[in-house]
């Protein structure tokens, strides 16, 4: 049996929706491996979660996806570090697609990364687990050639955080890696009001968030970093699910593209 023991209860939110939508829409977004763990989930984990609130949060996987990708057909070998990793099962989704020289580390707490070996089977083929904090940058040690070209990816981490410590991370992420690639998610303050509302539904009234972006040039710019590319969340769902999905769902989507409540930057460190 899988053991889910030490993994916070925010690490369901994600996992739960890229099982609901893997059914629902799987011409969108399929996830073999998240739809393998789903009899083991404990029970409560699917509390609170509907249609919309699984198509955003997929979406966030959806275009990390993309982003990597790209960004493996330009550099044909190289390294992706997925940053607070929980249980994202990228590696599983995209190693078909990517070629044998890439390779994937994951980085998060150890108590996550010992669940995460229990649940997914430990250090596999190009892979590699590290233990620690993505704030330290301790991890960093732990990369095998740096030399390599390499993205740097945080999902659904920093809003839990305050400005000053996503940019104090950045801008020694900058430091450590000049030059190099990296993307993470954001929401409007605007948009973290519903997303708290959504939080507190499932019952995780201690697991607030805090960090967002109204000005996205303006965060650049206190980085000090180049920014490449701001991509709102739905702009290949609303296509692909055009007319497929309820009214709530596809007003929510055109709405938060239309107000650009949910983004990914994605940034050269330079």
């Amino acid at each position: 049996m899988k053991n889910f023991e030490g993994v916070s209860n925010t690490a369901f939110v994600p996992l739960v929706a890229r099982i609901a939508i893997s059914k629902k829409y799987p011409e969108y977004f399929y996830d073999k491996k998240a739809l393998e763990l789903e009899p083991y989930l404990p029970k409560g984990a699917k509390k609170g979660s509907f249609t919309y609130t699984n198509l955003s949060s997929v979406a966030r996987y959806y275009n990390f996806d993309k982003i990597v990708l790209d960004f493996t057909k330009e550099h044909e070998k190289c390294n992706v570090v997925y940053l607070g990793a929980g249980l994202e099962s990228a590696y599983f989704r995209l190693r078909e697609k990517v070629g044998n020289q890439v390779h994937f580390y994951e980085v998060d707490l150890p108590d996550v990364i010992k669940t995460r070996r229990e649940v997914y089977g430990g250090d596999n083929e190009n892979e590699i687990l590290i233990s620690g904090n993505l704030f330290d940058l301790k991890w960093a040690d732990k990369l095998i050639d740096l030399s390599l070209p390499s993205i740097f990816l945080v999902s659904g981490v920093f809003q839990y955080f305050h400005e000053e410590e996503v940019l104090r991370f950045v801008k020694e992420l900058r430091k450590r890696f000049p030059g190099q690639r990296f993307a993470f998610d954001a929401t409007t303050t605007k948009g973290l009001k519903f997303t708290n509302w959504f939080i507190k539904r499932t019952g995780n009234k201690t697991s607030l968030m805090y960090f967002g972006i109204d000005d996205v040039e303006d965060f650049a710019k206190k980085c000090e970093i180049t920014l490449k590319s701001n991509l709102v969340f739905f702009t290949d769902a609303r296509k692909i699910l055009k007319g497929k999905t309820d009214l709530i769902s596809k007003y929510g989507m055109w709405n938060c593209d239309k107000e650009k409540k949910a983004f990914i930057l994605v940034l050269d460190l330079m």
